[in-house]
This record gives structure tokens, sequence and C-alpha cells, in this order.
């Protein structure tokens, strides 16, 4: 259940910062996960279509996609449906975003927050993987991807404005409209992360 204290709260670009446990612990399967990536790059879809895009069963998808609506995640879309049968869903928000001090007091958060954490590092880690396996079969590709670490000296404040900026250049290319300029595009994975270490 939502703390009262921490509603879950939107930002501007609709961003939600999920303060529910429930929420968190949907996150925290790897289908699920795949699924609203999915969701978020393909835009609406059905359960089948996204079981195709997942590799696992209808019933596995329709299954997961009820727990994902229960925690307010994803939604159905009924106007895009052509007939009563048929369902489609959608993400409720563009993007999610949480952090464990919100759960401070809720020990079952925490761990559900550290659990959606390490399914989210898991996934990026094999995401290069794949990627650097593949790269020299397109060298297109290959020559405009990036890949960039820095050391900086940071106050958490500064920390965060960094981050608020990379954020907001990120939604600005994925929500930007497409031009009709003939080019095809790829999906493209783009992540970063900072925090405190040392050499």
């Amino acid at each position: 259940m939502t703390n009262p204290q921490t509603p879950d709260r939107r930002s501007p670009d609709g961003v939600r910062t999920i303060t529910d446990a429930k929420a968190l612990s949907a996150m925290a399967n790897a289908f699920r996960s795949r699924m609203m990536d999915a969701l978020k790059v393909d835009g609406p879809s059905t359960a089948s279509a996204l079981a195709a895009r997942t590799g696992q069963a209808v019933g596995s998808a329709s299954h997961h996609l009820k727990v994902l609506s229960e925690a307010g995640l994803v939604e159905e879309a009924p106007e895009l449906a052509k007939d009563r049968r048929e369902r489609w869903w959608r993400l409720v928000d563009p993007g999610t975003r949480w952090s464990r001090a919100d759960f401070a007091s809720d020990t079952a958060a925490v761990t559900a927050a550290y659990a959606a954490e390490a399914l989210t590092v898991q996934r990026q880690f094999e995401r290069v993987q794949e990627w650097n396996a593949n790269a020299a079969t397109v060298p297109e590709w290959d020559d405009a991807a990036f890949a960039t670490q820095n050391w900086m000296r940071l106050t958490p404040s500064e920390l965060r404005e960094v981050a608020e900026e990379l954020i907001e250049v990120l939604m600005r290319w994925s929500r930007r409209d497409l031009p009709d300029d003939g080019a095809e595009r790829e999906s493209v994975f783009v992540f970063s992360r900072g925090f405190p270490a040392q050499p």
C-alpha cells in the first residue's frame, strides 16, 4: 500500500516517482520488466503481441499484465479494441523512478526496491554484453554507439542536478516528434548511473 506520507508523485514531464512497494514488487520480475519496455518502445499492445515479443505464453503474459495493472503501472486502452474480446494495454506513465529513501521505514518496500534495482542492473549488463557480441555485424551502428564514464567531485545536491540535466536530455530526445524524412530509426537503449565510488 502506498505510504500516505509519501504519495506517488509525477514530475512535469509525467515521470512517476514510485513510493508503493506493490509497484516495485511488480517491476522486479524479468518478464514484467520486458513487457513494460516493449510497451515503451512499441506503444500500446495486446497480451498476445506482448507474449510473442517477450517469448512467453499468452496466458503468462495476461497474468503479468494483471499484476502490472493492479500495481497501477499499465492500464487498458479500450478505444484501440476492434471488438469486445480484444484487450489492449498501455503504460500509465511515460517513465518511473524511485528512491530507497522514500521507503526507509518499510522493510518490505526496501527489499522490493533492491530487487527491482538488481533486475535493472542485470538487464543493463546483459544488453551491453549482447551489443558487444553483435556490434561488428552493423558497422554503421557500431560507429554511432557510445560509452562514457567520468569522475567528478560533487555534493549530493550537485549529483541530483547532474541527474536532472541528463534525464531532461534523454526525455527530450525520446519524446520528440520524429521527422518525416524517410530515415529508418531503430529503438536505441541509453542508460547512465551516477554514485559515489573510489578508483
